[in-house]
């Protein structure tokens, strides 16, 4: 059996000008109820099942109660070179839990403001679909529940290689110019018409008639221009003036290495495909690489605590310290089920559990069968895994870099590793037999 390293320890983080400081409350579990041997005994289970069958080589596990941290501890390595322990404040990247912790925040404020009605046409927004005969009438409601019918991912990857496998020059070159400033990675730069053209091609991306649960990620990519053109402000600066400045979230944002954090990056893929290396400080997720590592469907990086703030945000109904930063009204919206009649269920941008999941065998149910209906989050491709339960009061963050060395690496799904860690938590409390 392989070692299994569990880390406790915190390393000073640097947080950047203008941040709000703000931080986490830690109590023990037993303090708020809960049988912290039980914790601890299964927890440490699950954790070292899965690196012993390489569902991943390391992953941390940070648990709230009510704006408690009750659980935070990170087991395993890096990489499975065992050289490099997994820290409590290392950053990962979020892949598609970037929709809800990047583009979702801003799109419900403009709806807040009425600057987006969920009702309407997105071609009132987004003039390019108004001339696309099969798009001109998809709701924003529609597409953020996953009901338009839209494509669920295009490969722009296979646009900039040829079939050899070789890189287009003339979309990609290895030092920066006025027409190549997007960076993909260490010496790769993309062109700047190319996001043209993958809008381009989005736009002409077919859309089925048949109007049912069909998860997409298309237009995430075109979010933050549609967010920029609505509030006059740089997707970016917009997300940290509104959000994760007053939030607290010290690490949460796009191209980590931009920022010089203390905190260690963890790795995702070693990419035979494009990058040729193993990619660590920039997003796996291609498409999301090929806008420069900033797009709404990937690129978000953060740690579990920064991420914990966001979510215990959104299990308040947009409340922090007082302030409503989003309406509760709004929050609620996005956070119910939309079209359950059509046996979707999902929210708005959120994933939800299955509908009747309290009542669906173990090995069906997503998430936990325990997870209350209001409860909500959202997964990611990289092995990352966030969760809010307003009515038990339960936050949970996973994180991990399942998809290293391969993304082959399927156990993390197969063996069900992140709902058998919630039932842990649910089942724990009113366990609590300390004094």
């Amino acid at each position: 059996m392989k070692k299994l390293l569990v880390s406790f320890f915190f390393i000073t983080l640097v947080m950047p000008f203008g941040f709000a400081q703000r931080e986490l409350i830690h109590a023990y579990p037993h303090k708020l109820g809960f049988d912290e041997d039980y914790i601890n005994q299964k927890v440490d289970s699950i954790m070292e099942m899965g690196i012993d069958s390489l569902a991943f080589p390391g992953a941390q596990l940070l648990v709230a109660k009510n704006d408690t941290v009750i659980f935070h501890k990170a087991y395993g390595f890096h990489t499975y070179d065992s050289i490099q322990p997994v820290a409590l404040n290392d950053m990962y990247d979020l892949a598609s839990v970037t929709k809800i912790s990047g583009p979702l925040p801003a799109l419900m404020k403009l709806v807040d403001e009425g600057k987006l009605d969920l009702d309407k046409p997105f071609s009132t927004y987004w003039e390019p679909w108004k001339s696309r005969k099969d798009k001109k009438n998809l709701t924003l409601r529609e597409i953020l529940a996953h009901q338009a019918g839209l494509v669920p991912y295009i490969v722009f990857l296979q646009k900039v290689l040829r079939k050899n496998g070789k890189i287009k020059r003339r979309f990609v070159h290895n030092a920066s110019d006025k027409k190549f400033q997007g960076q993909v990675y260490d010496g790769l730069y993309i062109n700047n018409r190319f996001e043209r053209k993958m809008n381009r091609i989005i736009n002409r991306s077919k859309v089925s008639d048949e109007k049912k649960y069909k998860y997409s990620g298309l237009t995430f990519l075109i979010f933050p221009s549609l967010i920029e053109q609505l509030t006059g402000t740089d997707y970016q600066t917009y997300l940290d003036e509104n959000f994760y400045h007053p939030l607290g979230c010290h690490t949460l944002g796009y191209l980590p290495k931009e920022n010089n954090y203390v905190n260690a990056i963890v790795p995702t893929e070693v990419d035979t495909l494009f990058r040729k290396t193993l990619v660590k400080g920039w997003v796996h997720d291609e498409n999301a690489s090929l806008k420069g590592g900033v797009s709404g469907n990937a690129g978000l990086f953060g740690t579990a605590d920064d991420l914990a703030k966001l979510m215990l945000f959104y299990q308040n109904y947009g409340n922090v310290d007082g302030k409503q930063i989003i309406s509760e009204e709004t929050l609620r919206e996005f956070t119910t089920v939309q079209y359950p009649e059509n046996e979707n269920y999902r929210g708005l941008g959120f994933d939800k559990p299955l509908l009747n999941n309290s009542e669906l065998p173990i090995e069906e149910a997503y998430p936990s069968q325990l997870a209350s209906s209001e409860s909500f989050g959202h997964s990611g491709f990289t092995g990352t895994f966030v969760w809010a339960d307003p009515v038990k009061k339960l936050t949970f963050i996973f994180l991990s870099n399942r998809v290293y060395p391969s993304r082959d690496h399927r156990k993390l799904y197969s063996l069900d590793i992140r709902q058998a860690l919630q039932d842990v938590f649910y089942k724990a409390e009113g366990l609590n037999i300390q004094n």
